[in-house]
């Protein structure tokens, strides 16, 4: 009786869109469920384990899109409820979750290159979330971008600007699907389609800042 998972898998990022960019929001309206979403297989297998071991509902989401992998499996820890701070910044906090971990990463690059320090925090545990570590980050850098392979309502950036607007109020621009359907495709199609790819994410937080 103690165990439970709620498992979703996706045949590729967003197969059947118009399901998946809500399935964040959902999720964090049931009481005591844990919500997950992995950046790469590192991080998948480690949530697994997690979930198992943690006593109460969990969903975990994953995706099928094929992401190289960030984390390094003899040194990763995983935490629930614990971000990752995979690039330390100073102008700006980038926070992604899943599939657009990897894309927030290669688009810090591209910042940086333009003169633009961008930190960057992975969000593998949606609820709960890490509030300390968002605002601790958004206190530093002043400016905040999330980003998601979900609608930008009640996913991700919801949870973030739920949580900064009662701690530490701070300007936030959310990156993800709008106020759209979805389409069904080649997950690396629509991931650019929806601007979710680095060179996307690069362009809307040069004009964000700007």
């Amino acid at each position: 009786m103690g165990k439970y998972i709620l498992k979703r898998l996706v045949s590729t990022v967003i197969t059947v869109l118009a399901i998946i960019t809500i399935t964040f929001f959902l999720m964090r309206m049931i009481p005591g469920m844990v919500v997950i979403n992995p950046c790469d297989d590192v991080e998948a297998k480690a949530a697994v384990r997690a979930a198992y071991e943690y006593e109460g509902p969990v969903y975990l989401r994953f995706g099928r899109l094929a992401v190289p992998v960030i984390n390094d499996e003899a040194t990763y820890k995983f935490e629930l409820g614990k971000g990752v701070v995979l690039k330390e910044g100073k102008d700006v906090t980038i926070i992604a979750t899943g599939l657009c971990v990897n894309e927030a990463v290669e688009a810090a690059k591209l910042l940086a290159a333009d003169g633009i320090d961008a930190e960057v925090i992975n969000i593998h545990t949606i609820k709960p979330l890490d509030e300390d570590l968002v605002i601790a980050s958004a206190q530093k850098t002043g400016k905040v971008v999330t980003v998601e392979e979900h609608s930008v309502i009640g996913g991700l950036g919801s949870a973030v600007c739920d949580a900064l607007s009662e701690k530490a109020p701070t300007k936030v621009m959310k990156i993800g699907v709008y106020d759209r359907f979805g389409e069904s495709g080649p997950g690396a199609d629509l991931i650019k389609k929806y601007e979710l790819d680095a060179e996307s994410i690069y362009k809307k937080v040069k004009g964000f800042l700007s």
